[in-house]
Formats: C-alpha cells, structure tokens, sequence
C-alpha cells in the first residue's frame, strides 16, 4: 500500500475520533439548541490546519506522509463542512432563521480568522518574534495556564452538575473563567519580567493564552462529563 495513503488513512481515523468525543462533549454540555459542537470543532481545526500547514511546510519541511497524515488526514477528518451545512438547513427548517445566520456568519468569519491567526503566529515564530513567549519563565507560565484551565474546566463540570445552573449560566461563568486565566497569564508574564516587545507579541501573548484557556478548560470539562 501507497505510505501515504496509510498515512492519511491512520491520521483520518484519529481525526473522525477527536472530533466525536469533542463534538458530543460540548453538545452534551451546551445542548443541542445550536450547533455549538460544530462550531468550535471547525474553529479549532481551522486555527491547526494554519498554524501547522506553515510549521510543517515553511518551518520544518516534513516528509510528505507526515504531512498528509496530520493536514489530510487527521485535520481533514476533524473538521467538517458537511455536518455545518446539515445543521444550519435544520435551523432553516425549524423556523430558527436567526440562529441559522448566526451560524454561518460565525463559521465563515471565525473560521477564517482562525486559519489567518495560526498562520501569522507560525511565521512569527518561524523568525523567532514570539520567542521570548516560550523561552525561559513564559514556557512555565503557559504550561501553568494550561494545567489551571484544564482543572478548573473539570472542577466546573462537577459544580455545574450539582448546582444545575443551566446553560446560560454555565457559559457566563467559563466564559468569566477564560478571562481570569488570561489576565492572570497577562500579569505573570509582566511579573517575571518577559518581555513583550511592541503590539505583536502582546497580541501573541493574548491569543496564545485565551486560546489554550479555551481549550484546556473544554478539555477538563470533556473529562469531567466522561468520568461522572
């Protein structure tokens, strides 16, 4: 068999996977009164397939299975345009017109905002603008920013199933919880004396951190919903 249709064929299959038990995570925590699951799923891929389409082709220049595997396969498998476009004619046909514009408006802008943002920080760190972000003390506060978001995403989880708060109350306080590890991130690094040179890196710095506050706190509640 061809190496790199193996390739693609193991990276689609993790990438099918990843976005099942993401996808069904999320719905099961927001419900399924907008596809929310979707949405973050296409996000999220778009934001890797820029940001690792420029690591792995401009940066690295890995072999073409490596590539096929994760950009193929495995992104190619995680997101989904099919199940977007199913979801947002069910809202058509529900009578939920404004919830279907709001889709495809937050897919189309965010997806492509995503894909513009992975991209520029690759080529960044390719010349090495963000560097001082994950050198020395910005590496240990990262890490750390991951580590609280992904506990305070399962210790959400818990309170939320014994508070019973309902959704829209749930997402105010992740959405609150995102803002405290950002923050939080912001000042550490000022704190220890990173320095952040010019819009950019402060940018950066931003992004990064809401980013893998997002993720790490979806994670924790993924988690969370799995061992209850």
């Amino acid at each position: 068999m061809n190496l790199s249709l193996f390739a693609i064929a193991l990276g689609g299959a993790a990438g099918a996977l990843a976005r099942f038990w993401v996808s069904n995570g999320l719905y099961g925590w927001l419900g399924r009164d907008f596809p929310h699951g979707t949405l973050f799923i296409n996000v999220s891929g778009s934001f890797l397939m820029g940001f690792l389409s420029v690591m792995m082709i401009q940066r690295f220049a890995l072999a073409a299975e490596y590539r096929a595997a994760v950009l193929v396969g495995f992104l190619g498998a995680y997101t989904t345009f099919s199940t977007f476009s199913l979801e947002t004619l069910a809202l058509f046909e529900e009578g939920s017109l404004l919830k279907a514009a709001l889709n495809v408006l937050l897919s189309v802008v965010l997806c492509l905002a995503a894909v513009w943002v992975g991209a520029v920080l690759a080529r960044r760190l390719a010349v090495g603008e963000i560097a001082a972000l994950v050198g020395g003390p910005g590496l240990r506060i990262f890490g750390a920013a991951c580590g609280m978001s992904l506990l305070a995403g399962f210790a959400a989880a818990l309170a939320f199933a014994r508070a019973g708060l309902g959704p829209q109350l749930e997402s105010l306080v992740l959405v609150a919880l995102t803002g405290l590890v950002v923050v939080g991130t912001l000042v550490a690094l000022v704190v220890t004396g990173t320095e952040l040179r010019g819009a950019f890196q402060l940018w950066g710095a931003f992004t990064l951190s809401a980013f893998a506050a997002v993720v790490f706190l979806s994670l924790g509640l993924v988690l969370a919903r799995g061992a209850g």
